[in-house]
C-alpha cells in the first residue's frame, strides 16, 4: 500500500501537471487522465497481486540459479575428487613399476650370479670327469703294458721252458694237466 501512496504523491506533483493549463482536476486535462490512468494501472496490478507473482518468478529463478551454481560446485568438487583419486593411482602405478623395474634388475642379478655358479660347477665337474677319464687311461695303459709284459714273460718262459723240457717232461706235465681239470670239474 505505500507504493500505491508514493506513486500518487509523485503523479500529483509532477511539474508537468502544474505546467499545464487550466485547473489539474478536469477530465479535459491529458495530464490529469494519465495520472488516473497510470493510478488505476498500478491498483489493478496491485489488485492482481502481480508484484507478487513477479517477485515469486525472481525468487524461483534465484533459486533455480542457486540450484544450478550448488550442482556446478558439486560437479567441480566430483571432478576434483576424480582428479585427486587419478593421480593418487597414477602415483601408486609410478610406484608400482618402479618396484616392478627393481625386482626384475635384482631377478636379473641373481640369475646372472646363478648362471656363474652353475657354470664354475659344471666346468669343476668337467675337470673331475676329465681328470677321472686321465686316471682311468693311465690305470688302462699300465694294465695293458702290465698284461703285455705278463704276455711277452709268458712266451719267453714258454720258449724257454720247450728248449729246455724233454719230451718226457712234457707228457707228464699235460698228464697232470688232464687230471687236474678232471677234479676240477667234477
Amino acid at each position: 500500500m505505500k507504493f500505491f501512496q508514493t506513486v500518487s504523491v509523485l503523479a500529483l506533483t509532477a511539474t508537468p501537471a502544474l505546467a499545464a493549463g487550466g485547473p489539474f482536476f478536469s477530465l479535459d486535462n491529458t495530464n490529469f487522465v494519465v495520472t488516473i490512468a497510470f493510478i488505476l494501472f498500478v491498483a489493478v496490478l496491485l489488485k492482481l497481486k502481480v508484484p507478487g507473482m513477479v517477485t515469486g518468478l525472481l525468487d524461483k529463478r534465484a533459486e533455480g540459479i542457486q540450484s544450478e551454481l550448488d550442482e556446478a560446485r558439486q560437479l567441480r568438487e566430483e571432478a576434483q575428487g576424480i582428479l585427486a583419486e587419478y593421480e593418487r593411482k597414477q602415483k601408486e602405478v609410478a610406484v608400482q613399476a618402479e618396484h616392478i623395474v627393481a625386482t626384475a634388475k635384482a631377478e636379473a642379478t641373481a640369475a646372472a650370479k646363478q648362471a656363474q655358479e652353475d657354470l664354475k660347477t659344471s666346468i669343476a665337474r668337467r675337470l673331475a670327469a676329465a681328470e677321472d677319464q686321465i686316471v682311468s687311461a693311465q690305470k688302462a695303459a699300465v694294465k695293458e703294458v702290465r698284461d703285455t709284459a705278463a704276455s711277452v714273460s709268458i712266451a719267453a718262459a714258454a720258449e724257454v721252458i720247450a728248449k729246455q723240457m724233454s719230451a718226457k717232461d712234457a707228457g707228464g706235465l699235460i698228464d697232470a694237466a688232464i687230471i687236474e681239470v678232471g677234479d676240477k670239474l667234477h
